[in-house]
């Protein structure tokens, strides 16, 4: 069998097959001003960038994917263009983990940053495709745990002035959440103040709080006491990710379930916080930690380590959400999915059907779509319309 010049040195290609080899790959870097600016403890966020791929297959089967491309998605496109796609073109679409490995190698050092947000992209296509040639959802490739819906929680009340927060709050509640996630920052008095009045406002409600790595470790240590005595369920972020000795730190003096995991690119590095049952619960972000490839190998960790995986959303687009939910119907130690409750067109346009919507909440849960593959596609309209040239 002839090799060909895209592929990388050493890899040798699959036989030909019903479903074809890689035909395209292509980038849309997006970008769509926010109607209401998020704030959390790093700043205001008024506008989200994504990167979508779509991926054609020599017999014409097109797969879509996200990366989180927060600020630069030009740039992550770029990355796949010259560095991915020449790697791609050519090879069995079937191969998912090799090619994973491929665009693995298409740089050197330890895995992280933007290369493997764009692989995520890349990765969640290949899924994509997968499931159609198979004729069955993502969540039953990946095993399927027979949910055909799951818990979700609101996501997230800002870290905002006092009239703000009550608003939020109410239209959670109104929404039908019994659970929901508030942001804190500093000073200190104000967040403890803010979490006080939460618990006033939603008594009942399953309450976590997100704080983006607002403080120090013995910060923490006070707001995360607090947070215990006001019957809150989980404590995200608190520090800054990389301080693994301070999250061993808080997991020993606080009686809080600590949740952290977004900020984590790759297995390996999520390992370490379940090995040291650090995290009750972590929170890997399938457009940041290499699509649901790598995703799937972290909740299959917490579930070796009877650790609760709770996918992280975020500032994303559809794509993220509806991979998400078929990552979080087939996780064994699956907890609650992370429901965003303000508007974004990239989420809410972007794909149809609506799948993982606030509106779509029943009972407190949100359904799977069941449709082959990740059950959505492209607007093409809205893709073109937040396309940035």
């Amino acid at each position: 069998m002839s090799s060909s010049p895209r592929l990388q040195l050493g890899e040798v290609p699959s036989s030909p097959n019903a479903a074809g080899r890689i035909r395209s790959v292509t980038s849309h870097p997006l970008r769509v001003v926010l109607p209401k600016a998020q704030r959390t403890s790093q700043g205001d966020f008024p506008a989200v960038e994504i990167l979508v791929v779509e991926i054609e297959t020599e017999t014409g089967i097109i797969g879509i994917g996200e990366g989180l491309a927060r600020r630069g998605a030009r740039g992550y496109a770029a990355l796949v263009n010259e560095a991915l796609a020449p790697r791609l073109i050519g090879q069995d679409v079937r191969d998912r983990r090799r090619l994973w490995r491929v665009m693995r190698g298409a740089l050197t050092g330890r895995p992280g940053g933007q290369l493997v947000e764009a692989i995520a992209a890349v990765d969640i296509a290949l899924w994509d495709i997968a499931g159609k040639i198979a004729g069955e959802p993502i969540h039953r490739l990946l095993g399927g745990m027979g949910r055909t819906h799951v818990n979700a929680y609101a996501s997230s009340i800002n870290w905002l002035d006092d009239a703000t927060v009550e608003a939020e709050v109410a239209h959670a509640l109104a929404l039908g959440f019994r659970e929901i996630k508030v942001k804190l920052g500093r000073p200190i008095k104000d967040a403890l103040a803010r979490a006080a009045l939460v618990r006033r406002l939603a008594p009942d409600a399953l309450l976590g709080v997100d704080a983006n790595w607002a403080y120090d470790v013995d910060e923490a240590v006070s707001i995360g006491r607090a947070l215990a005595d006001l019957g809150y369920d989980f404590f995200e972020e608190p520090i800054a990710p990389h301080d693994r000795a301070g999250y061993r730190r808080l997991s020993q003096h606080l009686p809080i379930r600590l949740a952290a995991g977004e900020s984590d690119y790759v297995a390996a590095e999520a390992l370490i916080s379940l090995e040291d049952r650090s995290l009750g619960m972590i929170q890997p972000d399938v457009t940041r930690s290499g699509g649901i490839t790598e995703t799937w190998r972290i909740a299959e960790l917490a579930a070796a380590h009877h650790v609760a995986y709770a996918p992280h959303v975020g500032w994303s687009g559809a794509i993220c959400v509806a991979a998400s939910l078929h990552l979080a119907a087939a996780a064994e130690t699956f907890r609650s999915f992370e429901c965003m409750v303000y508007d974004n067109p990239l989420r809410d346009t972007l794909c149809a059907p609506l799948v993982g919507s606030a509106l779509q909440l029943e009972e407190g849960q949100l359904a799977v779509p069941q449709a082959p593959g990740l059950g959505v596609t492209l607007d093409r309209a809205v893709l073109d319309a937040h396309r940035i040239s």
